[in-house]
């Protein structure tokens, strides 16, 4: 099965303004594949148990837009973004924080 998905990941290109690219690492954004290759990354990662350690109130994930709940009082947003942008080099979490009582989301 990894074998499988190496080779998959390994022959991943796309096409931007009538060029075709392969990129470094991952998939494309919009393959078929890239939702399932992000949820076993995710997964593997064990991000929620290290989280755990940060006193989140409120983990939920869906492939791999995260959103964090946490009681201001025992930790800050900075030691958040610091402790999982340490979890792995691949990862890097762009925060988006509450304003006004809302989130907003950025749809790409």
């Amino acid at each position: 099965m990894i074998t499988l998905l190496e080779v998959t990941l390994q022959q991943n290109y796309f096409s931007f303004r009538n060029n075709i690219y392969q990129p470094e690492k991952g998939a494309s954004m919009g393959s078929p594949i890239s939702n399932t290759v992000a949820e076993i990354f995710l997964q593997d990662t064990h991000l929620k148990q290290i989280l755990d350690t940060q006193n989140i109130n409120f983990y939920g994930r869906y492939v791999d837009d995260i959103l964090l709940i946490y009681n201001t009082k025992h930790t800050t947003r900075e030691i958040i973004h610091s402790h999982i942008n340490k979890v792995h080099p691949n990862i890097k979490f762009t925060p988006t924080f509450e304003h006004k009582n809302s989130i907003i989301f950025n749809i790409y």
